[in-house]
């Protein structure tokens, strides 16, 4: 095919992004509130534990960013958490994906131990709740459950479209308000999908070269297996 060829659609470019973890790009809400005070009361804490459960995409890893940039922690990794507990101290620390990131049982066992001997704090995060955690011993679960425990979920339309406006701005694409309650009115109610539709919204319009609209969104809707009725395209389009 010819450079200079014409054509229904072009390639489109990933230019990379990275997503803002910054304390005013949080979107606080009803799901999310109480644990979000519990990050701004550091260093008055009740213990050194503190643990935050919830979904993929939840803003989990947001909170601990907070923290850490807050508390000056460090964000550990899954080998080096025997190493830290061996040494001691008190440097904050920052634990993710505690039960799926490959954390040995016994490591993280003594690290928490440390934690409560000598008050360091460590802040872990969880998919699932302590019982569900793939550790085979009740040891290391019963010092989990000392930790302060917070559930953070999105709640309500209005934190989804907030969350898609963050989206949307970490790849610094503008989008009619009015697109992204058309998303909201018939998307899969959970951040994990409007992690999704954000991406392949942004993929759709760039292989179509135009910007982001209500064909666009409704394409990206359907590819994510919503039907032909709930798409409701008859009040036309902005293109």
């Amino acid at each position: 095919m010819s450079p200079t060829g014409t054509g229904t659609s072009q390639l489109p470019f990933d230019y990379g992004h990275e997503p803002s973890h910054l304390e005013d790009d949080f979107i606080e809400g009803e799901g999310n509130r109480l644990a979000l005070a519990h990050i701004r009361a550091f260093p008055s804490w009740p213990g050194p534990l503190t643990l935050i459960e919830g979904p993929a995409k939840s803003g989990k890893s947001h909170l601990a960013r907070i923290w850490a940039k807050r508390a000056g922690a460090r964000m550990a990794e899954p080998g080096e958490l025997e190493d830290l507990s061996r040494r001691g101290g008190t440097a904050p620390l920052a634990v993710e994906d505690v039960e799926r990131s490959g954390y040995g049982e016994d490591a993280l066992f003594h690290l928490l131990n440390q934690s409560m001997r000598d008050g360091r704090a460590v802040l872990m995060t969880s998919r699932e709740p302590i019982a569900n955690w793939p550790y085979q011993t009740d040891d290391l679960k019963s010092r989990a459950r000392l930790a302060a425990r917070f559930t953070v979920a999105l709640s309500d339309d209005i934190q989804l479209s907030q969350m898609f406006v963050k989206l949307f701005g970490d790849r610094q694409v503008a989008v009619d308000p009015k697109i992204v309650s058309y998303l909201v009115a018939r998307m899969e109610r959970s951040p994990e999908e409007a992690v999704a539709l954000a991406e392949l919204v942004d993929r759709i319009a760039l292989s179509r070269g135009t910007a982001i609209t209500r064909s666009v969104a409704a394409a990206a809707l359907a590819e994510r297996g919503v039907s032909d009725d709930e798409l409701d395209l008859e009040g036309g389009d902005d293109e």
